[in-house]
């Protein structure tokens, strides 16, 4: 299968069917964070377009009816809401398994509020916090050229208000941000 894979053992989410609508030979991102396990981010990009057309997933996702998950979660070869097909593919994976679905996010793109009302169909967000400054963000997270800190915190808070689901926060400690512990965690 080309798109879908699993269900791999999850410590957060117990056995994950994983949905990936990015689905690029290289890690496409619009953070380069340094600890990211996929690696160099090859397409650093902010701006959304659909990598992978849903027909195709939906012929993968037939296949795997009746399949034993806690959760179908959107992750992959980069930032899932970099997909401009998120809200529809996770309309769709309900439809056809009926199983609880997340997100896991770097958090780039919630300030969007097309990103924010595709999200609002999810039952997790995994959403990704490494830092309390934006020296430590740019540092850890090295996102696209005119990202900061503070449109992510005002569209988690925002989300955060509308949203319905379950949230979790994710943080990352490395050398460069594990003293701030206690400003992340505020």
């Amino acid at each position: 299968m080309a798109f879908v894979y699993g269900p791999v053992p999850s410590w957060r989410l117990g056995r994950s069917l994983g949905v990936d609508l990015v689905s690029t030979d290289e890690k496409t991102c619009s953070f380069d964070c340094i600890y990211c396990q996929l690696g160099a981010t090859v397409h650093h990009q902010s701006e959304r377009q659909e990598f992978v057309p849903l027909a195709e997933v939906e012929e993968e996702l037939r296949m795997l009816r009746g399949i034993e998950a806690d959760y179908v979660t959107f992750s992959g070869m980069g930032e899932p809401t970099l997909a401009s097909n998120l809200g529809e593919g996770i309309i769709l994976v309900r439809r056809i398994l009926g199983l609880p679905v997340a997100v896991l996010t770097n958090s780039s793109l919630i300030f969007r509020k097309d990103v924010q009302e595709e999200l609002l169909e999810a039952d997790l967000i995994v959403a990704k916090l490494d830092a309390a400054d934006e020296a430590t963000f740019q540092a850890v997270n090295r996102p696209v050229q005119g990202f900061h800190l503070d449109h992510i915190l005002a569209g988690l808070k925002e989300f955060r208000e509308i949203y319905r689901g379950k949230l979790a926060l994710q943080m990352m400690f490395v050398e460069a941000n594990k003293s701030h512990a206690a400003d992340m965690a505020r």
